[in-house]
């Protein structure tokens, strides 16, 4: 679970990043789950986008593949969601400290 003060720093790293992963009028795939999953390995954050003929909401469809990637959702703005989950074995991103 991201504390506030993680959520605010991964909402300014995404600000930078290109949206990569679009849910369109198939809705959620097993395509889409397995490129989400394989993305977050590599980038440990991505930006998506449901389309205008999705069936989803952008938040279904960030809920979605949160649980089915075991990442968090950072971010939902408008027709954008941003995702988030550390790398295992070489994380890059460094998150603030959560005062525990």
């Amino acid at each position: 679970m991201l504390t506030s003060k993680q959520r605010a720093y991964l909402r300014g790293l995404a600000n930078s990043i290109d949206t990569i992963v679009y849910v369109g009028k198939g809705g959620m795939t097993e395509q889409i789950v397995k490129q989400v999953d394989d993305a977050l390995t590599a980038r440990e954050i991505i930006k998506g986008k449901c389309l205008e003929n999705c069936p989803l909401t952008p938040r279904e469809a960030a809920d979605i593949l949160s649980e089915k990637t075991d990442s968090d959702s950072v971010q939902i703005i408008g027709s954008k969601f941003v995702l988030y989950r550390p790398n295992p074995d070489e994380p890059v991103i460094r998150l603030p400290k959560s005062k525990t």
